[in-house]
């Protein structure tokens, strides 16, 4: 799946999104991606921002941002697992994000979600209206 994002950079199916963010994120501690985009949504980079434990990944929204700048990302999708099975955030997630949002729009930047990974499932944080 990533050599057809490599190949194929738009992201016109949101499918095709949440089958390259359940790939890239499962495992059996959290793990923390963001998925760096241009002006049209082709994917400029997928970096693995940090890794955690069975229940937690430390991210530091500053380190987000910066990196989008330094890649001259025009819009972001965060990405991250829950091994526990269960995708539904948690208040600290909420928070997260929430921080990330308001640094993008001080920014110029484009939040198009944060997708939490679970067993077989995976919750949109724009689909909840948390976005």
């Amino acid at each position: 799946l990533a050599r057809y994002f490599n190949q194929n950079p738009m992201l016109t199916s949101w499918q095709a999104v949440l089958d390259y963010c359940a790939i890239a994120v499962r495992g059996d501690v959290e793990c923390f991606h963001v998925l760096y985009l241009d002006r049209k949504n082709r994917l400029i980079s997928d970096v693995r921002v940090s890794v955690g434990t069975v229940d937690h990944v430390p991210v530091y929204p500053r380190e987000v941002l910066k990196r989008a700048l330094l890649m001259n990302a025009s819009a972001l999708i965060l990405v991250h697992n829950h091994p526990s099975g269960d995708p539904e955030p948690s208040d600290a997630d909420l928070k997260m994000t929430k921080e990330i949002q308001k640094g993008c729009k001080t920014l110029g930047l484009t939040l198009h979600d944060h997708i939490i990974v679970g067993a077989g499932r995976e919750v949109s944080l724009r689909a909840r209206g948390d976005l």
